[in-house]
């Protein structure tokens, strides 16, 4: 009995209020009769299932591959959206999920910029990854190398590298183990070589020249051996500032240059006498000046 005439005479229910009657006997039998419905009612369940499946015929829509002729000919869309989704790649080629993710990766990147078929771009994705596998194994070097060389080929600055791996011009074998440099355009690298000469060039420039006064006596140590050298820190109208150092202890200090032409100028760590003095007689030295024009 099926389920529709279980429902239609209500057998199902009364015989499943039996399954708990006092009487053990009453109780075990209609248990049994139930199971076996169950599982009649299941197998006419799964008979159904398998003849709709058999009835059913496959789709285009079903495939996730295009047609041949689509994989063998130049492609005619935009260049720049290809993506291994977009143009209905199935990229399960290896049996294992990282790799072909990888040759997806590797995909996007060949075929930005590019009007060759599916099928070239897709078996020089596999050369390449399979290439990559064979130097780096299932190590985080490989799943980097594998992010670099994509970068490397959607460089918008470098439409070449793709042409150049698509066309065998470079190697697989070869393309996976270039550094930075070498992937790089022919204009990157002139911008970097200039960027580096740049660099020494300031790294070489000299540095001001100091000259050695036994006249300066370091506050510190109380030696006359003090280098100095002079800059032009503050405004174009102010004096220039005097640098000093101490070439026995390394003790520094500065002053200003016009108490430097005075003769005034205080040495480091000069006691508060000492400093007052030179204080003192700055408006003298400075009242010098109004006798000029």
């Amino acid at each position: 009995m099926l389920t529709g005439g279980l429902q239609s005479t209500k057998a199902g229910v009364a015989i499943g209020k039996l399954r708990h009657n006092a009487n053990k006997d009453i109780s075990r039998l209609a248990s049994e009769i139930v199971s076996k419905w169950r599982k009649n009612v299941d197998a006419a369940k799964e008979s159904k299932k398998r003849k709709l499946e058999q009835s059913k015929s496959p789709t285009p829509k079903d495939s996730p591959a295009p047609p041949s002729s689509a994989y063998s000919t130049p492609y005619e869309g935009d260049p720049e959206k290809r993506h291994f989704r977009v143009d209905k790649v199935d990229i399960s080629r290896t049996g294992n999920k990282a790799r072909d993710g990888s040759i997806g990766v590797l995909y996007n990147g060949l075929a930005f910029r590019a009007t060759e078929s599916i099928e070239e771009v897709v078996q020089r994705a596999m050369d390449v990854e399979a290439a990559a596998y064979a130097v780096y194994k299932d190590t985080p070097e490989y799943r980097n190398k594998i992010r670099g060389l994509m970068t490397s080929l959607k460089r918008k600055d470098n439409p070449e590298l793709g042409r150049s791996v698509l066309r065998g011009d470079i190697a697989p074998e070869k393309f996976v183990v270039m550094t930075d440099e070498e992937l790089a355009s022919d204009a990157q690298r002139a911008r970097d070589r200039e960027l580096e000469r740049e660099n020494m060039l300031k790294a070489q420039v000299p540095m001001a020249q100091k000259s050695i006064s036994d006249s300066l006596q370091c506050g510190k140590c109380k030696e006359k051996k003090v280098s100095y050298s002079q800059a032009q820190t503050r405004s174009a109208d102010e004096p220039m500032t005097t640098f000093c150092e101490c070439t026995v202890c390394g003790n520094r200090w500065k002053v200003s240059s016009l108490l430097w032409w005075l003769g005034c100028a205080p040495n480091a760590n000069s006691k508060p006498s000492s400093r007052k003095s030179w204080v003192l007689f700055l408006p003298f030295h400075a009242s010098l000046f109004s006798f000029f024009p």
